[in-house]
C-alpha cells in the first residue's frame, strides 16, 4: 500500500511541475473498470512525437464466494506517436511489475491447469512492445485502445485452496505472449 501511495504522489508532483508547453492526459483502463481494479493513468508529453505514460492499478478487494483477485501494478511506456502526440497511432515499449494474490478464478494457463483450487501469491516483471490507436472525442477528450505482447517472470508461492494460509511449493515461471490489454477513457490537461 505504500507503494501506491508513493507512485500516486509522484505521479501527482510530476503534473505539478510540468510545464505550460507540455501536455498531460489522465487516463482510466475501462478493461480494469469491469474487474473492480482501481486505477489511474498519467501520460506526459515528452516531445512532439514521444510521450511516457504511467498507468497504476490496485485490487484490494477479497469478495465472499473464496476468489481472490488481489494485486497492484506498475507498466511504464514510451511511446512514439505517428502523428503527433496523443493523437492516432502509436507504437511503445513497456516494461511491468505487479504484487498478486489470485485464486478460486476459471484456469489461467500461464501459471496453473487448476487455478480454481488453488491460492498463488507472489510477484512478476517484464516488459514487451505495444501498438495501439487514440480517437478523439472531443478537444480534451479521447478514447485509446492498445495491446501488446511480450515477457514476464512470475515467482509465485502456491496454496492448495483458495482461502488456506499453508505453503504448498515456491515456483517461478517465464512467461511469453499477451502482456498489454487497455481500453481508456481520456482527460487531456493543457
Amino acid at each position: 500500500m505504500k507503494k501506491v501511495s508513493l507512485l500516486i504522489l509522484f505521479m501527482l508532483g510530476c503534473i505539478l511541475s510540468e510545464s505550460k508547453a507540455q501536455k498531460v492526459a489522465l487516463k482510466s483502463n475501462l478493461l480494469y473498470d469491469a474487474t473492480a481494479t482501481m486505477n489511474l493513468g498519467l501520460e506526459l508529453g515528452l516531445a512532439r512525437k514521444w510521450t511516457l505514460d504511467i498507468p497504476v492499478n490496485y485490487n484490494p478487494w477479497k469478495p465472499s464466494d473464496g476468489k481472490r483477485l488481489r494485486h497492484w501494478g506498475i507498466q511504464p511506456e514510451v511511446r512514439y506517436w505517428f502523428c503527433e502526440r496523443f493523437r492516432r497511432t502509436f507504437i511503445g515499449i513497456h516494461g511491468h511489475y505487479a504484487d498478486f494474490n489470485v485464486g478460486g478464478w476459471p484456469n489461467w494457463s500461464f501459471i496453473s491447469k487448476n487455478m480454481q483450487e488453488n491460492r498463488y501469491q507472489g510477484h512478476l516483471y517484464g516488459g514487451g512492445f505495444s501498438v495501439g490507436h487514440s480517437w478523439i472525442l472531443k478537444k480534451r477528450w479521447s478514447i485509446e485502445a492498445s495491446v501488446g505482447v511480450g515477457y514476464a517472470h512470475i515467482v509465485y508461492d502456491k496454496y492448495p485452496c483458495t482461502t488456506c494460509g499453508t505453503k504448498e511449493k515456491e515456483s517461478s515461471k517465464n512467461y511469453f505472449g499477451p502482456t498489454k490489454a487497455s481500453v481508456s477513457l481520456i482527460y487531456i490537461i493543457k
